[in-house]
């Protein structure tokens, strides 16, 4: 996964957008309004916490951002206000000319018209959001981002060690966030609550093992310190994990335990009133996907079918001696050589990629059990040299998988995607925007393609590969039977029994990260499914002038949108 820097915040960017209604009006070119306009913006939205500023602008004073408050931010539950904020925002954003805009412009334009389109739509859902899940909620992404957080000077630190004293603030209008979806009756599902409790639970009582710790002496370690001034910023770190961090998450666990049984509804979202149609809207923000949920299911059967023909004549064609090994053994195993290979395997097929350096860290062992199999660190916009990609070996079950996980988070996966289109220097507020099923659409279609580099024979990898498409879109049909169509438990355990899952308790972990976190899998496979129909429509549009590099240059120019604008940048 693509480990996203901002927080959970209940659209501060409508609120940035509503305040800058008449901020580009005055003398100036149509193009320079607008880009007035979208760097305002920018630094409003940026400067909104201290980790989506730190994480995006390594020098925040080349774009004029000179203070701004330490803090996480905070979570809304005022609905009137945030529809309102997002009616004022669209209005902001028409009072531009589009047609008298630059190609480039008319793209922001119409990325930044579509994203907040869907928040204006969704602003009435606000307490059906979750800033909380198991895996990746926000509670399971802090401890992250605080221990990547780096130091180029002492006022880093400082103000490091300030936000840390800030996070009770934060974390208290979580609780009051959750308190106001427990009186709606749109608490989450009691055993979703008991996972994230037992995750606070954990990541506590690592106690003094708490990487907290350890990652901020060694991020001192690589500054110039005299012994004092070391020595104080250790004791100062250490005295805020203990009556900051800490208390804070004991106190959201015991919040969520007072909670957990107050939710009405422990079953998917078509179970909430008007629910079905929220998971609709989630759906579109996630996938970016405009097709129906009806829609969407029928081309992921469609694919499932492909795929199972596929495999089946790839078995009947093949001798048994080509599957002996359903994981097959890599001679190489170390991931920095991993990655260099993969790197090495874009050329002819994918642009040339930035030259950047990339360090591979790996999950606390304390702390495998809830957190991602693996995820690459955003690096900020005004420097992509170095790069962090996290391994969580808890979730790396053969050498294959890492191979395959690190073509999703590297090359040519989230890594490359991200500092292919920042060396675009495209308009900085793009990288704000969120579009998972671009960024994890990407990174799971170059997954797909990475099975045909791994040194394999090439009957095993495309059986391999067939295999992942299969489950990851048994995991979409599941998400859709369970928020859509109203399956339970029970549902959803014959369903998988249909194609030879049989763990019940494998099957019920998948029931209940989907209840958790609703179209998640719907983006990972919705937007490669997408990718692959790109594709073959350029195929069909572009014939004999169709190139693997070209298809791939053109989709990654554009950079994170929906597939309606993709589609149209890339064939106007």
């Amino acid at each position: 996964m693509r480990k996203k820097i901002s927080l959970f915040l209940t659209v501060t960017l409508l609120f940035a957008l509503a305040a800058l209604a008449s901020c580009s009006r005055g003398s100036g070119s149509a193009d320079a309004k607008f880009e007035a306009y979208t760097n305002s913006l920018f630094c409003q939205e940026v400067s909104s916490n201290t980790i989506s500023l730190h994480y995006t602008l390594e020098n925040p004073t080349d774009y004029g951002i000179k203070e701004a408050p330490v803090s996480f931010g905070s979570c809304t539950t005022d609905t009137a206000s945030i529809s309102a904020s997002a009616e004022n925002a669209l209005a902001s954003l028409h009072a531009h000319n589009r047609a008298q805009l630059s190609d480039k412009n008319k793209l922001t334009y119409d990325v930044l018209d579509d994203y907040l389109g869907i928040s204006l739509e969704e602003a009435g859902y606000a307490l059906y959001d979750e800033p909380l899940a198991p895996l990746t909620g926000t509670q399971a992404q802090l401890p992250v981002l605080l221990s990547e957080y780096q130091f180029k000077n002492t006022e880093d630190i400082d103000t490091y060690l300030t936000l840390m004293t800030k996070l009770p603030e934060y974390f208290e209008s979580i609780i009051a966030f959750e308190q106001a979806k427990s009186d709606k009756g749109l608490f989450m599902a009691s055993y979703s609550a008991d996972d994230i409790i037992d995750e606070c639970n954990a990541f506590v009582s690592m106690g003094n093992d708490n990487y907290l710790y350890s990652s901020f002496t060694e991020r001192l370690d690589a500054m110039k310190l005299d012994k004092a001034e070391y020595d104080d910023y250790v004791k100062r770190n250490n005295e805020n994990v203990k009556d900051y961090i800490f208390p804070s998450y004991k106190k959201l666990a015991e919040a969520l335990q007072a909670l957990r049984t107050t939710g009405k509804n422990d079953n998917g979202l078509c179970y909430l009133p008007d629910g079905r149609d929220y998971y609709e809207l989630v759906v579109k923000r996630e996938t970016g996907s405009s097709r129906s949920v009806k829609e969407l299911k029928e081309l992921t059967q469609t694919q499932i079918l492909e795929d199972l023909t596929a495999m089946q004549q790839i078995l009947t064609s093949s001798s048994k001696e080509t599957f002996s090994n359903a994981a097959p053994a890599l001679s190489d195993t170390d991931p920095v050589s991993i990655l260099s290979s993969l790197k090495s395997k874009l050329k002819g097929s994918f642009p040339d990629p930035p030259d950047v350096s990339t360090e591979i860290k790996y999950v606390q062992k304390s702390m495998e059990e809830y957190l991602s199999p693996a995820f690459f660190m955003v690096p900020a916009i005004d420097s992509t040299t170095d790069n962090v990609i996290y391994i969580n070996q808890g979730h790396m079950p053969d050498d294959l998988s890492l191979f395959t996980t690190l073509a999703h988070e590297g090359y040519p996966g989230h890594l490359y995607q991200t500092v292919y289109f920042q060396n675009l220097k495209p308009d900085p507020i793009r990288n704000l925007l969120n579009f998972g099923g671009y960024t994890e659409g990407w990174a799971t279609y170059t997954e797909m393609l990475s099975y045909y580099y791994a040194p394999i024979p090439k009957e095993q990898a495309a059986l391999l590969q067939r295999n992942t498409s299969v489950i990851l879109g048994l995991y979409a049909l599941a998400d859709i039977g369970i928020h859509y169509d109203g399956w339970k438990l029970m549902d959803t355990v014959s369903f998988f029994r249909q194609y030879g899952i049989e763990d019940a308790n494998t099957i019920e972990s998948i029931y209940d990260l989907i209840i958790s976190d609703p179209a998640n899998y719907l983006k990972y496979y919705i937007g490669y499914v997408e990718f692959m129909e790109l594709k073959k429509e350029a195929i069909d549009k572009w014939g004999d002038a169709f190139t693997q590099e070209n298809f791939h240059k053109k989709v990654l120019t554009a950079g994170p949108a929906s597939f309606d604008i993709l589609r149209t940048y890339i064939f106007q």
